[in-house]
């Protein structure tokens, strides 16, 4: 048996909601190794190459694995379609393999953390945007509720030191500029949606994290999936299904 084998669970996760996947493997807290697909939109034809050689350089088996985690939406209508037949098919090979779904705006805006730590800026509100087509984002809004720690718990749920404060939903820009842009209080903005639309959002009150922390990643997955598992916040296989705001017709 793998020495990691022997810390439990052993974890797959997966992050394909964005336009850039990855995959990663953990043993309960411990991050093993991560793998960030190599083109972007290409994660069918990736997602099990990734996985097969994490778990190769691991020295695991794919009967090793008990937890699978993977976002599940908002986002890309095919990437979350892979993921969540992915993780059904796992359990179906072994119905012992617990499933947890995870946020992809949570995963995002999770980042924000990384961002504060290696900035020292004081943010006390952030949103995760992700374009949705049609002049349309996905958005949900976080607010700081107590002074952040150097701890590395993450986003958990609930969220170590921040508060969700509008769930996932659809605006256009100029909807969120009006209800959300705030001068004396700004709003910090992360996420996939801004790097073809980063302008539409300009305004007073709206600043902009760091382009390189906008991605999801299977490592985040793994932070906020690891906290639910921890609360025994499971999904259940036979009725999972990716989380849409619209109809399913999005495509990156």
């Amino acid at each position: 048996m793998s020495k990691i084998a022997r810390k439990k669970p052993i974890i797959l996760t997966l992050e394909t909601s964005g336009r850039t996947g990855s995959a990663a493997l953990a043993a309960a807290e411990e991050l093993i190794a991560d793998k960030t697909f190599s083109t972007p939109v290409r994660h069918s034809s990736e997602i099990f190459p990734a996985i097969t050689g994490l778990l190769q350089a691991a020295g695991l088996e794919p009967s090793d694995v008990e937890h699978i985690y993977i976002t599940t939406g908002p986002g890309s209508f095919t990437g979350l379609r892979i993921a969540a037949a992915f993780a059904k098919i796992m359990h179906l090979a072994n119905n012992n393999i617990k499933i947890v779904a995870v946020d992809t705006l949570d995963c995002i805006a999770a980042n924000i953390i990384d961002f504060q730590k290696q900035t020292k800026a004081d943010i006390k509100k952030v949103a995760a945007i992700l374009d949705a087509k049609r002049g349309e984002f996905f958005t949900a809004v976080y607010e700081r509720t107590q002074v952040s720690s150097d701890s590395d718990s993450g986003f958990a749920t609930p969220m170590a030191g921040w508060t969700k404060t509008v769930d996932d939903c659809l605006l256009t820009p100029a909807q969120f500029i009006e209800k959300f842009a705030d001068a004396a209080e700004p709003v910090w903005l992360l996420g996939e949606g801004l790097v073809f639309y980063r302008k539409t959002f300009e305004a007073k009150g709206i600043e902009f994290v760091d382009e390189k922390f906008w991605q999801p990643s299977a490592s985040q997955v793994h932070k906020l999936g690891y906290n639910l598992a921890l609360m025994g916040q499971f999904a259940d296989p036979l009725s999972l299904v990716p989380k849409y705001l619209q109809r399913p017709d999005i495509r990156y």
